[in-house]
């Protein structure tokens, strides 16, 4: 009887170190990557000057002309004299960059 229970004991300890290793592993591999690149793009976003190439994440390109701190939104020309205001947020990548890897 004694057996069956430090079995069942030792069988529940490694089942338990076992989705501990699951989790450090997926955590490693998979959430801490995605940490780490939303970090980037929010740095990005808050190191946006004007006159810098962007590109919007519903893949407008434009040029910053003016930046709005108090609705932190941006004000791009997409074409000559064609002004949009967007969220900083929804700023998806610098154009100039994404024009190089092209």
């Amino acid at each position: 009887m004694m057996i069956l229970m430090q079995a069942a004991a030792n069988g529940s300890m490694s089942m338990l170190l076992m989705m501990v290793l699951i989790f450090a592993i997926m955590w490693f591999f998979m959430i801490r990557p995605q940490q780490k690149k939303q970090k980037e793009i929010q740095n990005f976003r808050n190191s946006i000057t004007v006159g810098q190439s962007i590109v919007t994440a519903g893949g407008i390109y434009g040029v910053v002309k003016q930046i709005e701190e108090a609705d932190n939104a941006l004000i791009v020309e997409i074409a000559k004299d064609v002004r949009i205001k967007i969220d900083r947020n929804s700023v998806y990548a610098n154009a100039a960059i994404t024009a190089e890897k092209k």
